[in-house]
């Protein structure tokens, strides 16, 4: 009974261990307890199909279980790499191969990207990129189905997979042989592979290619994971992004709000170009300048307020003309001026609105703020303008009435003057401009601007006249002519005449004599004073075409003959004029000998002929060499 016993003891183990498949063993065992040879095959082939199916159970056993860990840890994702690499991980110790790898397939280029691998030796393969149509990765993407190879190499020589070298020598460093791929889907889009691989020939059975189905699955639900979370996160960030244009789009909305009510406002107080400026320096937080047509700064507010602000720099005047063209307010790099918006209106140019630096940028309704305040500064210089030219008519009217002086008019005369506040017993000095007639207004605007509002300015029989106080006024001739030469971009002449107290008639009528004096000498941007020229101004002709016929008919002979032999006859009739008509004084003059005097006297006989040195063709000619010689000094001064 003890020998039956431990033959059915082993007997039994053999049945439930699968690692006994010893049918001789059973065999021997059978028999050793009288079961007869036929019945004994039976009874092996029996315990044969008990262990297989064990060995199934207890691996299908193993695979569920690293199923359910998948599952685990699909459900607690946090870390996309590391479920990936734990998925390629099990396949690779499961299945019992030397390889295991997860290509994921990038659809803008087609090509298959390894991603995670778990074996390989070869740093090359861990970067692999298959390109599109080569290789098994290739047919499994297009067929959505599993794939396996025996033989590498005779896959290879079928499908010319050896013209795509990255391919074959990542396979080939490698040392693969068999290939098991199957797809990782997400309903109709392949997101991968996942391959396992041998480094000897391998026929994968159905259940193996199931195992690493069941894994590929897990792997495209990590990736979709993956990829539904990055959406979320783009769409979150969008979402902030847009929340924050918007955050910012309101604020700009209500600074516009703000600033247009405001400058509306301004318009209605008449509070002039000082509080625009103040306006969007408050709203915008960075320092304004206004420029009138002349680059001169009407108003400024914020501080600091950069130098090119007030004189502005190439880039900024070509900004200006751009604006100007436009109508559009043009953002600049910087570092001073950052945006520029030209003051237009009916195509006539006021000046422009320029903008400093600032804590946060311009945006699109800010730019536009910065235009409406651009037009309401254009309105308001059309108001101001409106108002000036009307004061400016009635102010040349008064100074007409005044210089014409007729007695029947001077109770009016003195009645209008009060109302605009001008005492016409303090008016003790004058100036005279003389400015291209086109330019005339605009020049007398200039002037009244630098003037007090005691002064008269206005346009008088085609000349711009300042009478004003000298002990109140600050006028300085030189700085007033080119002030308004600045300003309307031509030179011009000032005459200053005597001391005019109670004779503002007379003062004009000198300074006009000389004013034309200067004219018909071609002379101009330069100031002078009425007693240089009273003389010649007093006695000549101021009509340009009779004064250089003057000219030329007395001296124009001496001038001729010292352009044709390079002499300076000129020179020796007006040190002779000048010296009473004396040689010898003459000759001590001009530091010569006498006797060359003489010789050039002789000379000046044949060119001016013999009667030259007589009272009256001396007197002519005195005038005209000192009045020749006064246009030289003039021209050389103004150089």
């Amino acid at each position: 009974m003890t020998a039956e016993t431990d033959s059915i003891a082993a007997l039994l183990d053999a049945a439930y261990d699968p690692d006994l498949v010893e049918p001789t063993a059973v065999s021997r065992a059978l028999q050793n307890i009288g079961v007869s040879e036929l019945e004994s095959s039976d009874l092996v082939e029996r315990v044969g199909r008990s262990q297989r199916e064990l060995s199934r159970l207890r691996r299908r056993e193993h695979e569920l279980s690293a199923l359910f860990s998948s599952a685990r840890e699909l459900a607690e994702l946090r870390d996309s790499d590391a479920v990936l690499a734990r998925l390629v991980q099990r396949a690779h110790e499961m299945m019992g191969v030397d390889l295991a790898y997860l290509s994921e397939f990038e659809p803008d280029t087609l090509e298959l990207r390894v991603r995670v691998t778990s074996g390989a030796v070869s740093e090359s393969f861990r970067h692999l990129r298959v390109t599109p149509r080569h290789g098994l990765a290739s047919a499994i993407v297009e067929s959505r189905a599993p794939h396996w190879i025996a033989r590498y190499d005779d896959y290879a020589d079928e499908h010319n997979v050896r013209y795509a070298p990255p391919l074959h020598d990542a396979v080939s460093s490698e040392g693969l042989v068999s290939l098991l791929g199957v797809p990782m889907l997400s309903r109709d889009d392949v997101l991968g592979v996942l391959f396992v691989a041998t480094r000897e020939e391998t026929n994968f059975a159905p259940e193996q290619i199931s195992l690493l189905a069941a894994l590929a699955d897990h792997a495209s639900v990590t990736l979709q994971t993956t990829q539904l979370l990055a959406e979320s996160q783009r769409s979150a960030t969008e979402a902030r992004d847009a929340l924050a244009r918007l955050t910012e789009h309101l604020a700009e909305r209500d600074r516009s709000n703000t600033v247009h009510q405001e400058l509306v406002q301004t318009v209605l107080a008449g509070g002039g170009f000082g509080p625009v400026a103040e306006t969007l320096t408050s709203a915008l937080g960075r320092s304004v300048a206004i420029l009138d047509a002349q680059e001169q700064v009407i108003a400024a507010a914020g501080l600091p307020v950069a130098a090119t602000m007030l004189e502005p720099d190439e880039p900024t005047r070509v900004a200006i003309e751009d604006s100007r063209r436009s109508g559009h307010c043009v953002v600049l790099p910087g570092p001073d001026v950052r945006a520029v918006s030209a003051l237009t209106a009916g195509g006539r140019p006021f000046g422009a609105l320029l903008l400093g630096e600032g804590d946060f940028e311009l945006g699109s309704v800010d730019l536009r703020t910065i235009e409406r305040a651009a037009q309401v500064a254009a309105l308001l210089e059309l108001q101001q303008e409106a108002a000036s030219g009307a004061d400016h008519r009635v102010r040349s009217e008064l100074i007409a009435d005044l210089l014409d002086d007729v007695p029947e008019r001077r109770s009016d005369v003195e009645r209008r003057a009060r109302r605009l506040g001008v005492d016409l017993s303090s008016l003790d000095a004058m100036l005279l401009l003389s400015v291209p007639g086109d330019q005339q207004t605009a020049a007398a605007r200039t002037v009244a601007r630098q003037a007090d509002d005691h002064a008269l300015v206005g346009e008088y029989r085609g000349f711009v006249v300042v009478a004003h106080s000298a002990q109140r006024s600050t006028l300085d001739p030189d700085q007033l002519r080119t002030h308004v030469e600045s300003a309307i971009k031509h030179p011009i002449s000032l005459v200053v005449p005597r001391s005019v107290r109670g004779a503002l008639p007379d003062a004009f009528r000198a300074a006009m004599r000389t004013a034309r004096l200067l004219t018909a000498l071609e002379i101009t941007g330069i100031t002078a004073d009425i007693d240089d020229f009273l003389p010649y101004a007093a006695i000549l002709d101021t009509d340009a075409r009779a004064l250089n016929t003057f000219l030329r008919d007395t001296i124009g002979a001496v001038r001729d003959y010292d352009a044709d032999r390079g002499a300076d006859l000129l020179g020796t009739l007006r040190a002779f004029t000048r010296n009473n008509a004396s040689p010898t004084r003459t000759a001590r003059a001009l530091n010569f000998h006498t006797n060359t005097i003489l010789q050039r006297l002789d000379r000046l006989d044949h060119v001016l002929g013999a009667d030259w040195r007589d009272d009256e063709r001396m007197f002519r000619l005195s005038i005209a060499v000192r009045l020749d010689e006064l246009r030289e000094r003039l021209q050389s001064r103004r150089s």
